[in-house]
């Protein structure tokens, strides 16, 4: 049995709301978001497979991983793509061009918009490195371990 990549990216999507690939959805339909969602995924796919006790082999063509992955496997992939759709708000340009219209807030809004951006970026980096940490525990072959 396969896992499909949509499987994931609708975990993913339950994970966050941005308004910018809701309008994906809604204009383009969820061909277009599956293939805009990839490229996170790929990403995920190399962060987690050092780790996978899966081999996380993905087919680009048909969207699906060449082996049925578990919930817990999906849901760390999914939470992985969050990390790096995160990074792509904190490098988003125009983000950084925000500005609000009270003059004595203006000068500093943009400043603090980026600053909690990478704080809520370091900490889900560090609930993934706990989370992947818990995962490699559990699976690991401990009888095993030290033979050589």
């Amino acid at each position: 049995m396969v896992t499909s990549a949509v499987e994931i990216f609708d975990l993913f999507m339950t994970l966050q709301d941005d308004y910018r690939l809701r309008n994906i959805y809604n204009t383009s339909g969820s061909s277009a978001l599956n293939t805009y969602l990839e490229a996170w995924l790929l990403q995920a796919i190399v962060d987690f497979k050092p780790f996978c006790k899966n081999t996380l082999d993905y087919d680009k063509n048909t969207q699906t991983f060449l082996e049925e992955l578990s919930l817990e496997e999906k849901i760390i992939l999914s939470r992985l793509m969050i990390k790096y759709w995160l990074n792509k708000t904190i490098q988003d340009i125009t983000q950084m061009n925000l500005a609000i219209t009270d003059r004595d807030y203006k000068r500093y809004a943009e400043s603090a918009n980026l600053k909690e951006k990478m704080e809520l970026y370091k900490i889900k980096v560090e609930e993934l490195s706990q989370l992947i940490n818990d995962y490699t525990l559990k699976n690991m072959d401990w009888e095993n371990f030290n033979k050589p």
